[in-house]
């Protein structure tokens, strides 16, 4: 039984931090208030008076304290609504990464089961490159994590003047590593990068740069970004 994620997982975790909290909150933002429902069958979502196509992306048990992986679950294995997350499984295989490749994880001897299937969660919806997830209580001891699939749904694009707070909020988000936070936001963004020392410095769109310092615990210090004259 785990009590922690792996130094692996939690590296690929960062790397989404920042760009899947802007993101998640833009989701959050689209998304109408109103009672949800679903049709497995067809891949929709209903909420409010907006209908989204959906993937399942993995269950969490409330009484078992276990997460299951859309892809491994033995209703919906081969079908439609949870096909997008195999890249989970195909990722995780790739790279050496156990959390993303084990059907059912028992979370029980983490301190907060419930914040690491949302990390769970979180992490999955980066490595497919979705525009966020929605959780939502599926009965009273499970919680179902879908996958928008939907055009629809905006994207969170790169904001100069709010770049500070979206890299100090991703790297404050998990706490594991404040570098691969923003390598992994400016990859996201496709904005070329370079290390200089103790910085990342990039090159945004429109000629500006941004260059980001770390103390001597690699926590992020400052984020400058220089305009042109």
């Amino acid at each position: 039984m785990a009590s922690e994620f792996s130094d692996a997982f939690l590296l690929e975790a960062e790397r989404h931090a920042a760009w899947g909290a802007a993101q998640l909150q833009t989701l959050t933002e689209f998304l109408p208030e109103g009672p949800w429902t679903a049709d497995l069958s067809s891949c929709q979502y209903r909420q409010g008076d907006l209908e989204l196509r959906v993937a399942v992306l993995g269950t969490y048990d409330m009484d078992e304290r276990s997460w299951m992986w859309g892809w491994a679950n033995p209703g919906l294995r081969g079908t439609e609504v949870v096909a997008p997350t195999d890249a989970v499984e195909r990722y995780g295989q790739a790279h050496g990464i156990a959390e993303l490749t084990e059907e059912v994880l028992d979370l029980s001897g983490f301190e907060d089961p419930r914040r690491a299937a949302e990390t769970l969660a979180f992490t999955g919806m980066g490595v497919v490159g979705a525009p966020g997830y929605i959780g939502v209580p599926a009965g009273p001891g499970t919680q179902v994590y879908f996958l928008p699939d939907d055009p629809r749904v905006p994207r969170a694009g790169l904001d100069t003047v709010s770049l500070p707070r979206t890299l100090l909020t991703g790297a404050g988000l998990i706490g594991h590593s404040a570098r691969q936070v923003v390598h992994g936001y400016l990859d996201h963004h496709e904005v070329p990068h370079r290390v200089e020392g103790d910085r990342i410095v990039a090159d945004l769109p429109g000629g500006d740069t941004v260059a980001v310092d770390f103390d001597s615990l690699g926590r992020i210090a400052g984020v400058e970004v220089k305009a042109l004259p």
